[in-house]
């Protein structure tokens, strides 16, 4: 029987993946297995992978025909895992020896749905630790009560897929996959769901994980029109959290969090292709007066005034039936 299932997607990571593999191998064991979805690389990824294959036990190696973009290629790993446990990594951070067997001990030990952890930020030599936002460590909790406050970040503002370990029965009910198709924030909706849906969690101060920042080929370092599925990844947050029982509590906090995106995105609106930029401007607009108006309004009074004033100004601004559309 497989015990964990570690779902890692490749695209285009030549540079780094023999750093990941090699992680991978200090966290083997026979009761895991290893699915690497390359997402249509156009490097030496493909090669790379296929010479891990045969090096690393427990590999299933899966080649998307098209790339379709992280949250698709995580859903075709979940697709395939065959773990009573589930996890992430993506194809260019990596591991501390021993991290994995460490991370599935306390799970079972706490006995909860998932666990979330802390990990370590690597920005070219730099490192630092960027802790889950959750006081209570070790403890067993119901994941809605860990939402808010709405004025505070809290653990569905640290959406790190790969920071945390899951049971299958979320696989079961439907709450570990992503949305399809999304390019960027894609662990948005996701984090949501789990924290509106799942009966329980824990946080643990387990360090194992090391996430690169800045690298090149990042969407987060890209200025292009991928960028813009923040709006669908918050628009399906605020959809979906409208329709939960405890909607009137969650919602500003829903709001606030799209705004402070929203606002960030805005604010260094230079780095976007000027068409692209035109693009952001407009589909805020629509999504502005998308939202529910009157939670709306008590959010931009709460936010400091630079960002509320950029916020207004295109809220006011005047909507086109194709960007609506958009």
């Amino acid at each position: 029987m497989v015990k964990l299932s570690v779902i890692v997607p490749f695209y285009n990571v030549q540079q780094y993946a023999p750093d990941t593999l090699k992680s991978l191998r200090a966290n083997t064991r026979e009761d895991f297995e290893f699915i690497f979805v390359d997402d249509c690389s156009t490097d030496e990824t493909p090669d790379i992978l296929a010479r891990a294959e045969r090096e690393l036990p427990g590999v299933v190696h899966v080649r998307h025909k098209k790339n379709g973009g992280l949250a698709t290629a995580r859903n075709t790993g979940i697709d395939q895992a065959r773990g009573e446990y589930l996890t992430f990594l993506d194809g260019d951070d990596w591991l501390a020896p021993d991290y994995f067997p460490r991370l599935l001990a306390a799970i079972e030990e706490l006995g909860c749905d998932f666990v979330r952890t802390d990990h370590v930020v690597c920005t070219a030599k730099a490192r630092s630790i960027a802790r889950v936002p959750q006081g209570r460590r070790g403890v067993v909790m119901n994941p809605r009560d860990a939402i808010l406050p709405a004025d505070r970040s809290t653990s569905v503002d640290y959406a790190y897929a790969w920071a945390g370990i899951y049971h299958r029965r979320l696989v079961d009910r439907g709450l570990l996959h992503f949305t399809d198709g999304l390019r960027t924030a894609e662990d948005r909706p996701w984090i949501w769901k789990l924290h509106r849906e799942a009966e329980s969690f824990a946080t643990v101060g387990l360090l194992g994980v090391f996430y690169r920042r800045g690298v090149a080929s990042s969407l987060t370092q890209i200025g292009d029109v991928r960028q813009l599925d923040f709006i669908r990844a918050f628009d399906q947050v605020i959809e979906e959290t409208a329709g939960d029982r405890d909607a009137d509590k969650l919602l500003p906090k829903a709001v606030r969090t799209y705004c402070a995106i929203m606002a960030h995105h805005l604010g260094s609106i230079e780095r976007f292709e000027p068409a692209v930029a035109r693009k952001l401007r407009s589909l805020s607009s629509a999504a502005l007066k998308r939202m529910p108006q009157d939670v709306l309004a008590e959010v931009m009074d709460s936010m400091d005034p630079q960002r509320a004033s950029r916020l207004r100004r295109l809220r006011r601004r005047p909507t086109s039936a194709r960007t609506v559309a958009a």
